[in-house]
């Protein structure tokens, strides 16, 4: 029987390039997202992996979410914390509001959506955890206290757990995309982009499936011995 995989934020960008490899790989995907409702169902009529609404810095529209899920595909053994929002804005500038919606979803949406299905994974003696955080929770980035601090946290969180999974078969890894031709990069002025493109060694942006391909193996039998690393993905961007 497939193993049943849910990314969230998987109807758009990496997560919903994610979910389709994770689908063509054998997986039963969903994929969870917050607000666009055009862009899920265009997702699912394309694709046909199942889209839920929720957002994920609610806790207990987390836990009603994964509810409905497992119910209509099974229990998740795989989860892919990859909804992420940006509310970017030099410090003195930034706002308590700007930093509690980026913390709230970047950071305390793993915790909402992990901590629910932890007990069903160390009962199964299996589990796959995989965060998307950044290259700007490793370097840092003007304007993005609130992000990098976030997606710093998702780091911290992959190392703590990881050792608490460990033992019962769960995996925990944390994945740092670099600059990805997203819909939100391409958006950018081409004088701006090429200005990235200009500090990535490889001479070009990453494409969602590069980060798809990452989540697979680290989601396989494959990367049983895997757990509490950071996989960075930038091209060369940032070497840790």
């Amino acid at each position: 029987m497939a193993r049943v995989a849910l990314v969230t934020g998987g109807s758009r960008g990496i997560g919903a390039a994610i979910a389709k490899h994770l689908k063509a790989e054998g997986y039963s995907v969903a994929a969870s997202f917050a607000g666009n409702e055009e862009a899920a169902a265009a997702f699912t009529e394309e694709t046909g992996i199942p889209a839920y609404k929720w957002s994920v810095a609610d806790y207990d529209e987390c836990v009603e979410g994964i509810a409905k899920v497992e119910a209509d595909l099974g229990p998740i053994e795989v989860l892919v914390n990859n909804a992420g929002i940006t509310r970017d804005a030099p410090f003195h500038k930034m706002t308590r509001e700007q930093w509690s919606e980026v913390m709230d979803t970047n950071l305390s949406g793993v915790f909402n959506m992990t901590h629910p299905l932890w007990n069903g994974m160390r009962e199964r003696k299996f589990g796959r955890i995989i965060n998307i955080s950044s290259i700007n929770g490793q370097k840092g980035q003007f304007a993005q206290a609130n992000y990098s601090a976030a997606k710093a946290g998702d780091i911290g969180f992959t190392k703590a757990l990881a050792q608490e999974g460990a033992r019962a078969g769960i995996t925990v890894n944390v994945i740092c995309p670099g600059y990805v031709a997203t819909d939100m990069v391409m958006a950018v002025p081409e004088k701006v982009r090429d200005s990235i493109i200009a500090t990535i060694p490889v001479g070009r942006l990453g494409e969602p499936e590069d980060i798809a391909r990452c989540v697979a193996f680290l989601a396989s039998d494959d990367a049983g011995f895997v757990t509490g690393s950071t996989l960075t993905a930038n091209g060369g961007q940032y070497m840790t």
